[in-house]
């Protein structure tokens, strides 16, 4: 879908546990992988490459999809963007961290 030229569906989404030894997607549309690079910092490649590399990328990332007390967000900062792949870490306190639900979408033309 477009408004004003713009596509306003996500280019790419991605739903993934991304703790050590099981990262894997859950479901995702335009992800080909998601990479653990180290402790909360990953790759993640589209399948068809984007057009360019200024797009928007949202993350959300937690210990538990429970709504409970002592589960707090974790950061979300992407580190690099290309036309095929985006790189980012997930943060608590400053250090990376692995999240066992981490939701990222990628807006963009």
């Amino acid at each position: 879908v477009q408004s004003n030229g713009v596509t306003t569906n996500a280019l790419a989404w991605l739903n993934f546990n991304g703790t050590s030894g099981a990262t894997a997607a859950r479901a995702s549309y335009n992800v080909s992988s998601v990479t653990r690079n180290s402790t909360g910092d990953y790759t993640i490649a589209f399948t068809v490459a984007l057009s360019d590399a200024n797009y928007a990328a949202l993350g959300v990332c937690a210990y538990t999809n429970a709504i409970v007390a002592g589960n707090t967000m974790r950061g979300f900062t992407p580190q690099s963007y290309a036309t095929s792949s985006i790189r980012f870490v997930v943060t608590d306190g400053g250090s990376g961290v692995d999240p066992l639900y981490c939701n990222v979408a990628i807006f963009g033309n």
